[in-house]
């Protein structure tokens, strides 16, 4: 037999008496709840009520017949259980009742002070035996608490709801990893690589009010269960509570009425709650979170952790994801473009936290989570590329915001410029009004080295550009063609390394043969070598123009010393042909002493 059974058929064969009692005695005292009157007999409620006993008692000369009682926990529906209960009536005890008549039984002081068995006690040993003990029945407990708080807190119905909620979640996920384990062929335990389904208890967790939802995954963390379940759970909750099935009417009614205000409580509290590791939930979700707070003016604390979370794993966003619209009244501009620039900020923040803890940039080479590696670098370069190419036709978009976006990566972000090329392009073909300075200070933002050919000969002849950029592009053109012909004069013999002739092949392109590996480290390090190189073509350079200078002199005193130079030939053609000695032949310092000498007596 059901325990809830048991206690309703124990108290009704006791007080069946009662009942047959009472049945044609005119009622002596009547009880108005909220306007609902009950017609009852003081002696069945004296009997179990300890409070209605201290009105009777208090009042026992004048009589009482009618009692108010002001702010009775559950109402009407609650109290006529408890006077059921009195007269012994039979009814049953519920999750969907069980929290009301806890906080009745407390108001109505029904304990066993003044009774065997009373309310107090039976409601409350139901809900330790039955309610406690199953994950479903304490949310529907935790539910109905909604509406009797602060008292139903004070009586620790919904902490013992709430530990009990995440106990069980906690048990079933252990129970579901121990199913997981497995032998292998060599016989050692091992956990399979299946995925666990989603936990059942996600969607049942969504009909609680924020305020108790919140205090449900917090003691969820504090047990242990996984950030996976977490996130899920936090994803249903936002989709139910912020998308409406309403149309757009209903919605701006409820943007002007309470309905904003709820709305923006549950954007902040669903992002606190979110965990502090990566991936747990779709980056989409995030933007989506971040969408609603900017719309809904959220603090300024909940929108700055949802842009560090996004910057922290902006490589995989798409160009989407970054056209926030303007909510903003103030701002003509179509794009939110200052919440983008912060989280571009953001992740700008973990390559300057790298290079700092590493100046030789082998953080980027280990891939860690803490700094993003070259390819998220690169990946991140192009869709701000992208997203500047976008809102540059924006008429009001102005030129420091546009310069700020652009400016927000490091340097060595971007390898090609090719991409930023024409998102300024963009730019000056729709704000043709910009002046002379104001060209020259967004063309700045492009190094023309990295141009590929065919952006540097588009360049070459674009008119929008200041005359400035236009002759530095041809240039660095003239420089590469110049360069070009010197390693082809020189030979193989000069020919530099490998390595650096594909940058300068490439002029600034990222290599076919780049791996994913590569890493800045590496760049830092071609940068020294090509610095080194430039550094000994210039030295070549002086020593060609030191033997010009040489020559010229020479040249200009060859008239003058044409006989000699001829005596001279003569002699060396007598001294090549010549049979001399072998003891002259082999002293060479005897020979240069006689010239020597020669030599001073010449100049004496």
């Amino acid at each position: 037999m059901d325990l809830h059974l048991h206690l309703t058929l124990a108290k009704s064969s006791r007080h069946r008496s009662n009942e047959w009692i009472f049945r044609d005695v005119p009622s002596d005292i009547t009880i108005e709840i909220n306007g609902v009157t009950f017609a009852l007999h003081k002696f069945p409620l004296v009997s179990r009520s300890g409070r209605i006993r201290k009105l009777v008692s208090e009042n026992r000369e004048a009589t009482i017949s009618r009692v108010e009682l002001l702010n009775l926990p559950g109402g009407p529906e609650t109290f006529e259980l408890a006077a059921k209960f009195c007269y012994g009536n039979n009814f049953e005890i519920t999750p969907s009742n069980v929290a009301q008549l806890c906080c009745v039984s407390d108001y109505l002081e029904m304990t066993e002070d003044f009774s065997n068995n009373n309310l107090g006690s039976r409601a409350d040993e139901y809900l330790n035996y039955i309610v406690l003990q199953n994950l479903e029945m304490s949310v529907e407990v935790l539910r109905q608490c909604e509406n009797l708080l602060p008292l139903a807190d004070e009586l620790n119905i919904v902490s013992r709801c709430i530990d009990a909620i995440a106990s069980k979640a906690c048990v079933e996920q252990i129970a579901s990893s121990f199913s997981r384990l497995e032998y292998s062929s060599s016989g050692r335990l091992h956990m399979s690589r299946q995925k666990c389904g989603p936990d059942w208890w996600i969607k049942d967790l969504s009909v609680l009010r924020i305020d108790l939802y919140q205090r449900v995954i917090t003691a969820m963390k504090c047990r242990g269960v996984r950030p996976e379940s977490i996130g899920e759970s936090l994803m249903n909750y936002a989709e139910k509570e912020l998308t409406k099935k309403s149309n757009g009417q209903q919605k701006v009614s409820i943007a002007v009425g309470n309905g904003l205000d709820h709305e923006r409580l549950v954007v902040e509290t669903i992002v606190g709650l979110l965990p502090v590791e990566k991936l747990v939930v779709p980056l989409s979700f995030l933007f989506g979170l971040l969408r609603s707070a900017v719309m809904l003016e959220c603090t300024v604390a909940c929108r700055l952790d949802l842009e560090r979370r996004i910057g922290s794993q902006l490589d995989i966003a798409t160009l989407d994801d970054l056209l926030i619209p303007s909510f903003r009244n103030d701002c003509d501009t179509l794009f939110d473009v200052d919440t983008v620039h912060r989280i571009l900020v953001n992740f700008s923040q973990l390559d300057d936290s790298g290079d700092e803890d590493d100046p030789d940039g082998s953080v980027f080479e280990s891939d860690g989570l803490d700094s993003p590696s070259e390819t998220a670098l690169y990946k991140v370069s192009k869709l701000v590329d992208n997203y500047l190419a976008e809102i540059a036709p924006d008429g009001n978009l102005k030129l420091s915001k546009f310069i700020a976006v652009a400016e927000s990566l490091p340097a060595h972000a971007r390898t090609v410029h090719d991409g930023l090329y024409r998102a300024i392009d963009v730019y000056l073909k729709a704000h043709q009004g910009l002046s002379e300075q104001d060209k020259k200070r967004i063309c700045k933002l492009i190094d023309f080295q990295k141009l590929s050919p065919e952006a540097g000969a588009h360049a070459a002849q674009n008119e929008r550009l200041p005359l400035q950029s236009i002759v530095q592009v041809l240039y660095i053109e003239q420089l590469r063609l110049r360069n070009a012909l010197f390693c082809s004069e020189l030979g193989d013999i000069h020919k530099p390394p490998m390595h650096q002739q594909s940058w300068r092949i490439n002029s600034g392109a990222l290599s076919a043969a780049m791996s994913p590996k590569d890493n800045y480290a590496s760049l830092r390090r071609e940068n020294r070598e090509l610095k080194l190189e430039l550094a000994r073509l210039r030295m070549r350079l002086n020593d060609l123009e030191k033997e010009h200078v040489c020559m010229k002199r020479n040249m200009e005193k060859s008239h003058s010393r044409k006989f000699m130079s001829s005596f001279s030939k003569k002699i060396s053609k007598l001294n090549l042909f010549g049979n001399s000695s072998s003891r002259e032949s082999t002293s060479p310092s005897r020979n240069s002493q006689r010239t020597d000498s020669k030599v001073t007596v010449r100049t004496e």
